[in-house]
């Protein structure tokens, strides 16, 4: 890991171990143009374990893009699980179990794949963009992530301009993206020059996107 400070809550620590609460409690945004966001604060229970073991038994990778007339370091540190990939904790693969019940999608729309990002601290991010790669433009998609560790805002705006939205994430928090959200509007992470902690975002996705 890196020299991320990870300070573990004692109310969390307080817990029996990590659980996920009822997904009934789901909290569903509709956006214009066919988008919306579902929003569960807390879903994962007991979550200081599931941190402790993305920060430190994950092989985190430092990754490099091309930007302009150079490459960049990617701010933030990356893991990709393929759709057959164990994931570092039983947790993970129950909270995808859990959400494609729920959401009951198509076969071909299951949540499978599991991308992760350590934000280190205030100065890691990820610029505006939507998950669409590897899928045609006109085709509707469904990205749930799960939030550990440090709070950090999630930001939403409509391709094209016009007002955005702000979801802050928290220690075990849920939001699912879903309908044309990915086609129609963008996300981010923001930087802040504010004192944080890490932060771990697990990204669970149908299979071919990226």
């Amino acid at each position: 890991m890196t020299g991320a400070a990870y300070q573990p809550s004692m109310l969390d620590l307080a817990e029996a171990g990590p659980a996920l609460t009822s997904l009934a409690a789901l909290r569903r945004h509709a956006l214009d143009r066919g988008a919306w966001v579902d929003h569960l604060p807390g879903w994962v229970q007991g979550s200081d374990d599931v941190l402790e073991t993305l920060l430190y038994r994950v092989d985190w990778r430092a990754e490099r893009r091309r930007m302009y007339d150079g490459e960049v370091d990617v701010p933030r540190l990356l893991r990709w699980y393929a759709a057959r990939e164990r994931l570092p904790h039983e947790l993970l693969t129950r909270a995808r179990e859990e959400l494609n019940r729920h959401y009951a999608p198509e076969p071909g729309e299951r949540f499978v794949t599991a991308g992760m990002c350590l934000y280190r601290d205030g100065r890691d991010s990820v610029a505006w963009h939507g998950d669409t790669h590897g899928r045609s433009a006109r085709v509707d998609t469904m990205v749930a992530i799960v939030s550990f560790g440090a709070p950090r805002p999630l930001l939403l705006r409509p391709r094209g301009g016009g007002p955005g939205l702000r979801f802050p994430l928290g220690h075990g928090d849920l939001v699912v993206m879903g309908g044309s959200c990915q086609r129609t509007w963008e996300h981010c992470v923001p930087k802040t020059t504010r004192a944080v902690g890490p932060r771990v975002s697990v990204q669970f996705r149908p299979a071919g996107v990226a």
